[in-house]
């Protein structure tokens, strides 16, 4: 077959075409087909030179409710962690669950002076949500809970009395002037929603919705700076006295339109509520939970990358949950002394040493000095060893069951939040 030529449409990136000399028809006509399919994102992301717009650009953000199944275990793993710090401090604790219907399992490892029921806790904190009755997807009072909780490991107990981290891995914070807790705008409305249908729901404004909900904003972005919200999808459980139509209504005018309102009043969103229909079955009996499952919802909502580990139920020698406390502490400070714009700040580890093996400072090009000047001083100004975070952010006290619903940044209520300006300062002096 002879070779042929053609011209890319416009837009395509000149790495993206094929650099291999003619190419046949066969093949043309799979290059072209796959370049037309991507054009549409090509030209979200690409400059339009010749006109000088550029196209805005979608992002979107998740939040669940507290009644989710995930959330469940969240708050159960981290009610037995505050159970045992609250009679030993020095307790090591890992544990996670997994519930379904009629079911809750509890697994884990701890090493501790005193013993703490995890059934008690569970329950206390299962009663608290509400699931007292197959109706509305678990019974607390009669599910099966099973308890495999052991010793910890000697070898990892060792590493961790001698001050080193309890495991590796690599932890980001984030932070940014998109909202004045310092967090993303997407994640902070979709908190924001979830909220607002837990008071609504719990003061009796909107009764009949259950225990379980979803919401994800997708926000627009023009030079990257948030223009506006194009869409909003919010799927709660429900009682069956609720037609789908009465709640769509309700929904979208007394939880959506009000919050995105308040930060661009003219908004006019598309509202998906229940997109799929009626959501009476919902918890546990309608979807399977696991401690650790929401890890995005818990940070920045996709804004920055995740090192992969969960925070719930662990430690604060786990340094999964107290160096990731610590980043967004470090970041913060950067973006409030004025350093950056947006700023992500990774630490790694290694399970038994004290000192990050890496830090890493990006600005997303907001800096108004070098990045590695940033890091320098961040290392001055933190003291970031396991044991120094968990001094300075005081994380031996029984904090976590709060931080496992709503998000565990941009709270004011948290240590890590909390700006010093002491440090401030010595991030200055050292810049």
């Amino acid at each position: 077959m002879a070779p042929c030529h053609h011209e890319f449409p416009k837009g395509i990136p000149t790495e993206w075409q094929h650099r291999g000399g003619p190419i046949d028809e066969g093949q043309q006509t799979k290059h072209v087909a796959l370049l037309l399919l991507l054009l549409p994102a090509v030209r979200g992301d690409v400059p339009d030179r010749e006109n000088n717009i550029v196209m805005p650009t979608f992002f979107t953000s998740e939040s669940v409710a507290a009644g989710h199944p995930d959330k469940i275990c969240d708050q159960i793993s981290d009610a037995i962690l505050d159970a045992y710090l609250e009679g030993d401090p020095s307790s090591c604790v890992a544990v996670e669950c997994l519930i379904t219907t009629g079911q809750l399992v509890i697994a884990g490892e701890v090493r501790s002076s005193i013993h703490v029921d995890a059934v008690q806790v569970a329950c206390q904190v299962l009663e608290r949500l509400g699931y007292t009755g197959q109706e509305v997807g678990f019974d607390v009072r009669t599910t099966a809970i099973t308890v495999l909780i052991h010793e910890q490991s000697p070898e990892i107990g060792s590493g961790v009395d001698g001050g080193g981290a309890g495991d590796q891995g690599l932890m980001f914070g984030y932070a940014c002037q998109d909202t004045p807790e310092g967090m993303p705008l997407a994640i902070a409305l979709v908190h924001r929603l979830i909220h607002k249908r837990e008071v609504l729901r719990s003061d009796g404004v909107l009764s009949g919705l259950r225990h379980n909900a979803k919401v994800q904003v997708m926000i627009s972005v023009s030079n990257g700076i948030t223009v506006g919200v194009e869409g909003v999808v919010l799927s709660t459980q429900h009682d069956p006295v609720w037609s789908l139509e009465r709640l769509r209504e309700a929904v979208t005018e007394r939880i959506i339109l009000p919050v995105i309102r308040e930060v661009f009043p003219d908004a006019r969103p598309e509202c998906l509520v229940n997109p799929a229909g009626t959501f009476i079955i919902g918890g546990p009996h309608g979807d399977t939970g696991l401690t650790g499952r929401k890890i995005i919802v818990d940070t920045y909502g996709g804004s920055c990358p995740h090192g992969g580990g969960a925070f719930s139920g662990k430690d604060p020698r786990k340094v999964d949950r107290s160096a990731a406390y610590a980043a967004r502490w470090g970041a913060l400070h950067l973006v409030r002394a004025g350093m950056a714009d947006r700023c992500t700040v990774q630490l790694s580890y290694a399970i038994g040493r004290a000192e990050p093996t890496s830090l890493f400072v990006d600005t997303h090009g907001s800096g108004k000095v070098p990045e590695h000047l940033l890091g320098n001083a961040i290392r001055q100004a933190f003291d970031l060893t396991p044991a120094g975070i968990i001094r300075d952010l005081d994380l031996r006290r029984t904090i976590y069951q709060p931080t496992a619903s709503g998000g565990h940044f941009g709270r004011s209520e948290f240590p890590w939040e909390q700006i010093d300006q002491n440090r401030i300062m010595n991030l200055l002096k050292d810049l």
